[in-house]
């Protein structure tokens, strides 16, 4: 919007009281000269992709979580100075962790900045819990200190937690409680949508061709043991991420990994009937003539 309106008065600042008089016809075809010129560059701007406009600085999140689309220095402002940074090593999740005061010469010499995620420790109703804060920047911005956006938060919790009671845990984490929120698993995760796209959001998407798509806030909850063939809320989550998924990605190219069931934090689903349990086989023992 700025870029347009900048651009709007550079075309049309014209001196409608000039020193030497002009014949209205001219002035008349100047005006409207401008004018088109004005409506040409605003329409460029209505087709240019909003992931390729410039970045408003003055950061806010994207969604309710708080957390995504804020700046490093708002979050830092927001959660105080990390405890640490980390960096991955593989695609395996082998992180290595910094002292946060040794951070700045590290990366300097071996990675950029947005590799590094902001580390914050808590310890809830004994639960030990851990965030991470991971990193977008502007790729079109080539200033050495350019700003970092935050694109995911990854929380691990120590020990593993039972599904219902992460809301009392963790204040970022507000599940709908619609029956029809969307809701999807495979066999080692749960994936929540919550809310409205956000435009704005597509920014800290990695996916190609992301200005194709909606992008709204998810939660993406993650259990190392597996989960059971039926899903309860005693289930044990060790990890959850907070980030922007594609509901749109999720039903069109993923139905065969995403399995839609119904909301576990719905009403609808807390009174499913209980889990029937089948009788415990005991193994045979043998009988010997004495």
């Amino acid at each position: 919007m700025i870029d347009q309106q900048a651009g709007s008065r550079s075309l049309l600042d014209i001196d409608l009281d000039p020193p030497i008089p002009s014949p209205p016809i001219v002035t008349t075809r100047l005006i409207c000269l401008h004018m088109a010129g004005a409506a040409v560059l605003a329409a460029v701007f209505l087709t240019v992709p909003s992931c390729l406009l410039p970045l408003n600085l003055d950061a806010a999140p994207y969604f309710e979580d708080g957390f995504l689309g804020l700046t490093q220095a708002e979050l830092h402002e927001k959660m105080g100075r990390p405890q640490a940074v980390r960096d991955r090593k593989s695609a395996l999740r082998v992180f290595t962790y910094y002292p946060i005061t040794d951070w700045s010469s590290y990366f300097s010499k071996l990675v950029s900045p947005e590799n590094g995620e902001d580390v914050y420790t808590f310890t809830r109703h004994g639960i030990d819990i851990r965030y991470s804060f991971s990193y977008a920047a502007d790729p079109n911005d080539e200033r050495e200190n350019r700003p970092l956006f935050v694109r995911l938060v990854d929380i691990e919790l120590s020990p593993p937690t039972a599904i219902d009671k992460l809301p009392s845990l963790i204040p970022e984490f507000r599940p709908s409680a619609d029956q029809a929120g969307p809701a999807f698993r495979s066999n080692i995760w749960v994936l929540l949508f919550k809310g409205a796209p956000s435009p704005g959001a597509r920014f800290i998407v990695r996916e190609k061709e992301k200005h194709r798509l909606d992008w709204t806030l998810s939660y993406q909850l993650f259990s190392m043991q597996g989960l059971p063939e039926r899903l309860t809320r005693s289930v044990l989550i060790d990890r959850i991420e907070i980030g922007a998924q594609s509901l749109q990605l999720v039903t069109q190219r993923q139905r065969h990994t995403h399995e839609p069931i119904l909301n576990p934090y719905s009403v609808e689903f807390i009174r499913q009937p209980a889990v029937p349990t089948s009788p415990v086989k005991t193994i045979p023992v043998p009988k010997y003539a004495e």
